[in-house]
């Protein structure tokens, strides 16, 4: 079993990686900002942010895997950007051999094969256009990455969220760049189905240095 490290554990999606990730007898470790008051049963937690260098090497330094699920845009006014801290966490990786796991954003997928990203569709919401398209900056960081890191990101459909969590069904497909979408044209995938397609991804390594997608 792998040691994995876990920015952003208390949130939607990160919640999630590490309740899947300790049913299957992995060691995890969470970090947030603030110690949750209790914690899913065999995970240890750690307060710290992802955007201080010298906290993510050493909390990384033992690590497997370092997964990354947290919002790509700044949470305070004139603070960081996921971006902004993504060298440190990949040279951070590198020094520690371990392997990244970003959990990334719908926005940047394209429409269809060649055509536009969602994002810049007319439709898609505005509010939501800066997450998306710091998204795709972080998604470009790891691809112009040094050869020797190991990473993967896992966009979700479009309809992803905590608005929307769904159930774990355990049946989904996998993509590439292009959004998933059913026979009505939805692209849903529950955080619960998510996680499974993440944690499979650290199991059974697939999709070494990309990016892909999972949806119903």
């Amino acid at each position: 079993m792998s040691n994995v490290i876990v920015f952003g554990a208390t949130g939607y999606a990160g919640g999630h990686i590490v309740t899947e990730l300790v049913t299957r007898g992995h060691s995890v470790r969470g970090v947030a900002r603030s110690l949750p008051e209790s914690a899913p049963e065999g995970v240890s937690f750690m307060a710290g942010s992802l955007h201080e260098a010298d906290f993510v090497r050493e909390a990384v330094s033992d690590a497997d895997v370092v997964v990354v699920a947290l919002p790509a845009s700044a949470t305070t006014e004139g603070g960081p950007r996921l971006v902004d801290s993504t060298p440190a966490v990949i040279d951070a990786a590198i020094a520690a051999g371990a392997r990244l796991g970003v959990v990334g954003g719908a926005g940047s997928l394209q429409v269809a094969e060649g055509g536009p990203q969602v994002m810049d569709l007319e439709a898609f919401p505005a509010e939501f256009r800066p997450e998306a398209a710091n998204h795709a900056e972080v998604l470009q960081a790891l691809r112009a990455a040094p050869a020797d890191l190991d990473w993967f990101y896992l966009s979700p459909a479009g309809g992803f969220g905590a608005w929307a969590p769904g159930e774990r069904t355990g049946t989904f497909r996998l993509g590439g760049d292009v959004l998933l979408a059913d026979d009505q044209g939805q692209s849903n995938i529950s955080g619960a189905d998510y996680a499974i397609a993440f944690a499979d991804e650290i199991e059974q390594p697939a999709h070494s240095r990309q990016r892909f997608s999972v949806a119903y």
